[in-house]
């Protein structure tokens, strides 16, 4: 199954969505720098918490502001919204190859979306300096999607870089 292949299907930002939901993640993305674009950000979580859309936008406030424990809690969040709508089971770490496969049924986009905030906690989790965490994500991303068409290797090697490079230091500072 390639996760990468686009049918005529919804996509994320196709939901219908509550007109003063968009229209405080516009504001948002126009004040950016101020404090008020968090209250509009979490004005539109309020009105529409779990509309895609919004938890996008919500993620990638934290994420730029380098919020990454923030960011990490929206990433579990759209796991949980997105395995419910998919009918997988609730704990990523029980998802196996015939729900993964089952859930294409239901739609390839939001499985897409799913892998994709799957992958997201997992690299939260590395710059968060949560290795093994990390490589519990990724790996399961990775066996979940043959081809790799996600990314996921990648991602896994530099954690088991990180991670040797985090035991190495470790020796050395107890030698």
């Amino acid at each position: 199954m390639d996760l990468l292949e686009f049918e005529a299907e919804q996509l994320y930002f196709d939901e219908p969505i509550d007109p003063a939901a968009e229209a405080a993640i516009e504001r948002a993305a126009e004040r950016y720098g101020d404090d008020e674009a968090e209250h509009l950000l979490m004005r539109s979580y309020f009105l529409e918490p779990e509309h895609p859309l919004v938890l996008v936008a919500v993620y990638r406030y934290f994420y730029y502001q380098h919020r990454y424990d923030d960011a990490l809690k929206v990433a579990d969040r759209v796991l949980r919204i997105f395995a419910r709508r998919l009918g997988l089971p609730e704990q990523w770490q029980t998802l196996d190859r015939n729900s993964f496969e089952n859930s294409v049924l239901v739609s390839m986009t939001m499985l897409r979306f799913y892998m994709l905030a799957l992958k997201g906690a997992g690299y939260l989790e590395l710059r968060l300096g949560e290795h093994e965490r990390a490589l519990q994500r990724l790996r399961k991303v990775a066996e979940l999607d043959e081809g790799d068409r996600m990314g996921a290797q990648t991602l896994i090697d530099v954690a088991l870089e990180s991670l040797q490079q985090a035991r190495e230091s470790e020796q050395r500072a107890q030698a």
